[in-house]
């Protein structure tokens, strides 16, 4: 509640909270709108793979010229966090082998990072952040991005006295959509191919938010984060609204859809024969409470709460996030509060390939959001015993044998390097947490 007035402080004193930014894109982009109207921030460089885009992108969303030109930029983001004076690293580049790397060298060079970079996070975020608590800086998810949100939730409702029977978001879902690919995405979203390209729209990352890679992505991060479990069969996807999340995301022995309390879910904002849900949570987050006792199920009833037909069960929500405009709060927390806007803390959830369609040997895998591949959620430990293949990792990988339309990929499929960075950093962690016993699911 009081990081404006920490921020001030350190305004006043002349000690702007200095920032590196590592990819200028949307996201970047929203973060960098709002930081000429945030006094004691300041952003000493921009590391994208174009800084002439990464400069047109500050043009276009307001900075003076002599901001910009007071701002170092460069297509290096290992060089930037390295020669750069700055306490917080912000990682926005969507990629994670990237991620992973430039975490690594914020972390070596004592710089609290933050990762909007949630493909990383959840292919290797539980290893990235023990390494952070070691070094003494913070490893965070972002705030404004959904996963970081309701892991805020649910630390509200557990700091309350709640217990929390379900926590996640909501999307545009159908099951159809585990098939699209980026030639038919744009359908699904009322464009025409030229107005996508128009807008500057990325047909196979918009395909990844339709095919249920990225929800399988935020919910792995959201239990990793938060500690509540990964549904066996993968997220369900219930058409719900607002006034229903009580009723629907319930244990199955109280009339709801959960197999246990305490799992993540997604909520459509479609019913099954494509009409809307009424008063769907497309753009938002939620968290379903359990009362502790009857005093606080009459309370839920005298305050107005939407509850399920027992009483016991309600719902707290917030219908939309702004992303990178809200981004500040992480970056703020980090420097000024030594403290993370949510972090793993254990392997509980995972995203694993799964195959769009008929795969054949031979077959190059394009990864999230692709023509051959989309992202389940899994049990981390169910993942583990069957070696599967993270979605994190199904990039410019060559198939080595078969894989039939449907079927959860594994590592015994393709021709992966253990030499690979990033992918001996996915395996150590692997080893790392099946070693401590702290993989779960």
């Amino acid at each position: 509640m009081n990081l404006h007035q920490l921020l001030n402080r350190r305004h006043a004193e002349g000690r702007p909270v200095r920032v590196v930014l590592i990819g200028a894109g949307k996201f970047g982009s929203m973060f960098l709108s709002q930081v000429p109207h945030t006094p004691g921030l300041e952003v000493a460089a921009i590391a994208d793979l174009s800084p002439d885009l990464a400069r047109a992108a500050c043009r276009a969303v307001g900075w003076s010229q002599d901001r910009i030109a007071a701002t170092s930029f460069t297509d290096d983001g290992i060089g930037a966090i390295a020669e750069t004076q700055a306490e917080v690293v912000i990682e926005a580049t969507g990629h994670p082998a990237a991620g992973i790397r430039h975490a690594r060298a914020a972390i070596a060079a004592g710089r609290h990072i933050v990762m909007v970079n949630v493909e990383a996070d959840v292919l290797a975020g539980a290893l990235l952040a023990e390494e952070a608590r070691r070094a003494g800086v913070v490893y965070s998810l972002a705030y404004g991005d959904q996963p970081a949100l309701t892991a805020e939730m649910v630390d509200w409702a557990r700091a309350t006295g709640f217990h929390v029977v379900a926590a996640g978001k909501g999307t545009k879902y159908l099951p159809t959509y585990h098939d699209v690919t980026p030639d038919d995405v744009w359908s699904h979203y009322g464009l025409t191919p030229q107005e996508a390209q128009a807008a500057g729209m990325n047909p196979q990352m918009f395909n990844s938010f339709l095919d249920g890679t990225k929800s399988a992505i935020e919910m792995a991060a959201i239990a990793n984060a938060t500690g509540l479990d990964v549904p066996d069969e993968g997220l369900a996807f219930p058409p719900c609204g607002v006034d229903d999340l009580p009723h629907v995301l319930r244990p199955t022995s109280a009339g709801g859809i959960l197999s246990k309390p305490g799992m993540v879910e997604v909520v459509s904002s479609l019913e099954r024969d494509g009409r809307p849900v009424f008063r769907d949570l497309r753009w938002g987050v939620y968290v379903v409470l359990e009362a502790p006792n009857d005093y606080a199920a009459a309370c839920f009833r005298q305050y107005g709460l939407k509850t399920d037909a027992s009483g016991r069960y309600a719902a707290m929500y917030k219908p939309y996030h702004l992303i990178g405009l809200e981004l500040n709060i992480s970056v703020l927390s980090a420097a000024l509060r030594g403290e993370a806007t949510g972090q793993p803390v254990g392997f509980r959830g995972d995203a694993v390939a799964v195959a769009k369609r008929d795969l054949r040997a031979g077959d190059m895998l394009d990864g999230e959001g692709g023509y051959t591949v989309w992202g389940r959620l899994m049990p981390a430990a169910h993942s583990l015993a069957i070696g599967a293949l993270p979605i994190g990792l199904a990039h410019h990988l060559k198939l080595t044998r078969a894989v039939p339309h449907g079927a959860v990929l594994t590592w015994a499929d393709v021709a992966a390097d253990d030499r690979d960075e990033t992918v001996a950093t996915r395996r150590a962690m692997e080893r790392h947490f099946a070693a401590s016993g702290r993989v779960s699911g």
